[in-house]
């Protein structure tokens, strides 16, 4: 009998996992691995898209959630939710379109898509310890712009990087890219809700971050080594970037993508953003009149968020039930102040005159109102 470690097989660690082979040849598989949940990227899918298009982008999320587009210099861009690759199970990509251009990026310029990640997911990773373990990032993208590029992971605990170069060879072509990060005994992740990593996919690096030695193991994060070699794909109004199938995992290779459940998906996003609309007719929330000019409404939230969010409201039109009949304004109802929690928001409203002490009010949309609840890193 003897055993044999498989530790080439996607998404087997070598160090755990082996088959055993008995004499007669037949083998039992001692696999340890769960391989549930190894997905570490939110909505890598790109199936979630809360906040819809962002024209005129320069350090703005939108089209796909948690991913966000930021830029020093001219760049401008339309972010959206695209068509994907349906054949390989993404019907959705996030879309960078090039609205503004930066046919020269130099000095401090840069532009980069990024996602970010908070200290408790990433302690899988164990690293600053002697059981660090290295990482593979995979995913799909296509530009028009052929050339090398560069995807970088940052330490924002630590101030430590690691940037990698892989090669985009067709222009306007699906192509799919698997890089495996280094294990890193240095700097450990906060076990909390902050921001520890930034996972960036550059697109344009002036020389402040292009000038130097490509940093490709872990080490302190020096400027210059970060993009070095990286093509200037925001040169033109007429490039553009899609991204899909992302996915980030402990190990040397890249298993199959990990597909989720469009409730798990959403529920993971919003953790980090929520949004409520309404149409027509629609009834948003209700509360409690305290005097004629003012009231209080509740709004749990669908899910706890990171932590404590902030608020955009746009509240079209407002109702008060009090004297046995309706009383309806006209007006938008200013939000005079709020109190937030992580998982509810308490608003104290204008009502224009239409309530009345201990009454019921609410909001009633004839046409579109929304509030948007913020708590990305």
């Amino acid at each position: 009998m003897s055993t044999l470690k498989v530790g080439g097989i996607r998404g087997v660690s070598a160090s755990s996992d082996a088959i055993t082979v008995a004499d007669d040849g037949s083998c039992t598989a001692n696999l340890t691995n769960n391989l549930s949940n190894r997905n570490m990227i939110i909505n890598g899918a790109m199936q979630v898209a809360q906040r819809g298009n962002k024209t005129s982008a320069t350090n703005h999320y939108g089209g796909c959630d948690r991913f966000k587009f930021l830029r020093d210099g001219a760049t401008a861009v339309t972010l959206s939710q695209d068509t994907g690759i349906p054949e390989q199970g993404f019907p959705k990509a996030q879309r960078v379109d090039v609205t503004t251009e930066d046919s020269n990026v130099s000095g401090n310029n840069y532009a980069i898509l990024t996602t970010r990640m908070e200290g408790r997911n990433l302690q899988r990773i164990k690293k600053g310890t002697a059981n660090a373990l290295p990482v593979t990032v995979s995913f799909y993208i296509k530009s028009t712009v052929q050339g090398t590029y560069i995807l970088e992971l940052t330490d924002n605990d630590n101030s430590r990087s690691c940037s990698k170069s892989y090669t985009i060879t067709g222009s306007n072509n699906w192509e799919r890219k698997e890089i495996t990060f280094p294990a890193d005994t240095t700097g450990a992740f906060g076990n909390d809700n902050n921001l520890s990593m930034e996972i960036n996919w550059w697109l344009g690096a002036g020389s402040t971050y292009a000038s130097g030695t490509l940093q490709d193991t872990w080490g302190t994060q020096v400027n210059a080594n970060r993009a070095v070699g990286q093509v200037n794909a925001v040169s033109s109004t007429s490039n553009d970037i899609y991204l899909t199938g992302v996915q980030m995992e402990v190990g040397s290779f890249a298993s199959d993508f990990e597909h989720r459940t469009a409730s798990d998906d959403i529920m993971a996003c919003q953790r980090y953003f929520q949004k409520s609309s309404g149409g027509s007719d629609v009834f948003l929330f209700a509360g409690k009149g305290q005097g004629s000019s003012s009231c209080d409404v509740g709004i749990p939230l669908c899910t706890p968020m990171r932590g404590t969010p902030t608020m955009v409201c746009s509240i079209n039109r407002f109702f008060s039930s009090h004297s046995g009949g309706f009383s309806t304004s006209t007006n938008d109802p200013s939000v005079v102040q709020y109190q937030q929690g992580v998982d509810s928001f308490m608003l104290a409203m204008n009502c224009d005159g239409h309530s009345s002490s201990n009454n019921a009010v609410g909001n009633w949309s004839p046409s579109s109102s929304a509030f948007e609840i913020d708590a990305e890193l």
